[in-house]
């Protein structure tokens, strides 16, 4: 139930932030945010993250479509019920669902964070959250998951506190 929540909250949370973009700003246009370090920039991205795949929306549309059916799917089944794998899972689906709507809806990406100070790609709320959650589950799986042993086929536990804190 938490989990449901924390995604619903993660896509409300993107979608708010394209809303107020493209509701106070014209196509390319920017707006100080942190001046000197980070500015609001309208832009409509066609393409993945650093533009891979630019005008081909359709086919990110299905990619993202079938990974976030992937990641669900091992949220259903506990694949890795650790709390810090199930909330990284949550921010990644969130941040993928966020993007997927603009995809489906709009045919491109809202995106909005540039920033000032090094050159880098402009991203959104949902392109944070996927990083983020990717991150986390990286380190959950480097360093708290425990693999199947393979003497006598013993269950992995599945990190050291394999209890369930969000569910």
């Amino acid at each position: 139930m938490w989990y449901l929540l924390a995604i619903a909250a993660c896509i409300a949370a993107d979608q708010a932030v394209k809303l107020y973009v493209v509701s106070h700003l014209a196509l390319y246009e920017s707006a100080p945010l942190l001046p000197g370090v980070v500015e609001l920039l309208y832009i409509q991205n066609t393409g993945g993250g650093f533009s891979i795949l630019a005008g081909h929306t359709w086919l990110l549309t299905i990619l993202t479509a079938a990974l976030m059916a992937g990641v669900a799917a091992l949220m259903v089944k506990r694949v890795f019920p650790h709390p810090l794998a199930m909330w990284s899972m949550a921010a990644i689906l969130g941040g993928g669902l966020g993007n997927l709507i603009d995809r489906v809806r709009l045919g491109y990406v809202v995106d909005m964070f540039n920033f000032q100070f090094m050159d880098y790609p402009v991203f959104n709320v949902a392109d944070i959250l996927v990083v983020c959650g990717t991150v986390c589950f990286a380190a959950y799986y480097l360093f708290l998951y425990d693999k199947p042993s393979k003497k006598g086929g013993e269950e992995a536990d599945h990190g050291a506190d394999g209890a369930d804190s969000g569910a």
